[in-house]
């Protein structure tokens, strides 16, 4: 993981900063993906949970295309998302934002 914030490229998309590289040993699944949200901003467990399961769940539901378009590549991607807004935004926010965050590692990588 130090590698990944160390040598990996970043980018925004509200409210996640993405840090992603390109694996060089090929895994069992096309991408290795991680979530944060920080203790500073969110001091209660119960919303920093909440707000990774969000992600996780919205990111599971989108996933496919990024991992197919990878497959048919014989690549590997390391991403971890980091949640940077103050407040929980709700589902369906949060789908249209990894959308988005989908869409660029496809067509970076």
């Amino acid at each position: 993981m130090e590698t990944l914030f160390r040598e990996g490229k970043a980018f925004s998309v509200f409210p996640y900063r993405v840090v992603y590289m390109p694996l060089k040993e090929p895994g069992k699944y096309p991408v290795q993906v991680g979530f944060s949200a920080a203790t500073r901003k969110f001091p209660h467990a119960v919303d920093r949970n909440r707000i990774k399961r969000l992600g996780r769940e919205a990111w599971r539901l989108q996933k496919q295309e990024l991992y197919d378009h990878l497959r048919t590549q014989s690549r590997n991607l390391a991403v971890f998302l980091i949640y940077t807004d103050k407040k929980i935004a709700d589902f369906s926010t949060l789908q249209d934002k990894i959308s988005v965050i989908l869409k660029k590692l496809q067509t970076s990588t």
